[in-house]
């Protein structure tokens, strides 16, 4: 899926071209999907609450770096910093905290979702390497919006002034219809399974 695009930076860095977004309804085994996952592919843990989260992300960053991806918490800089992460995603209501953290953390990779131009241009203003832009394609995620589509999603590409990645309903067919839009890169849950 990811072959097809050209590597992206952000801050001197390579950004993943593929990111997996961990779901324990609909990826309850992520360590198996992962195992998966190209040599430097991202993963986004997202515990929801998981009061065992700490031990679980310890586990998947250790997993993560015997195969050579990047390991991200999603929305609890807290336990990124806890399980040693390689940095967080944000969610778009929180992207405003990228600036903040990255004084804390230089080193970090920091995403965040965006689900509007203006909400990629407040990530981009924040400090964040990547936006995440959802739902692209019709998606079975229960939070996932109306889908914009392919000529849509490559509009809010053009002008970002960072990397822009596509996430809802991404998989092999539909990741197709995307080689041209400059995307840094696709994100997927179950397109991965």
């Amino acid at each position: 899926m990811a072959r097809t695009l050209r590597p992206a930076q952000a801050r001197g860095k390579a950004l993943p071209r593929l990111i997996f977004f961990t779901d324990p309804e609909r990826t309850p085994d992520p360590a198996a999907v992962m195992g998966r996952l190209p040599r430097g592919a991202g993963v986004v843990y997202r515990p929801f609450g998981d009061p065992d989260a700490a031990r679980v992300g310890r586990r998947l960053r250790t997993a993560a770096r015997r195969r050579g991806l990047v390991f991200l918490v999603g929305a609890d800089a807290g336990l990124a910093a806890r399980v040693a992460a390689d940095g967080v995603h944000l969610p778009e209501r929180a992207a405003w905290r990228a600036r903040g953290l990255r004084r804390g953390r230089r080193g970090w990779l920091m995403t965040a979702a965006a689900h509007s131009r203006s909400a990629i241009i407040a990530a981009r203003r924040a400090g964040a390497d990547a936006a995440i832009v959802s739902a692209v394609f019709p998606s079975a995620s229960p939070s996932a919006g109306p889908a914009i589509g392919a000529v849509r999603f490559a509009q809010l590409v053009r002008g970002a002034g960072l990397a822009v990645y596509a996430l809802g309903g991404v998989n092999s067919i539909t990741a197709r219809r995307l080689t041209r839009s400059g995307a840094a890169g696709f994100a997927a849950i179950e397109g991965l399974l």
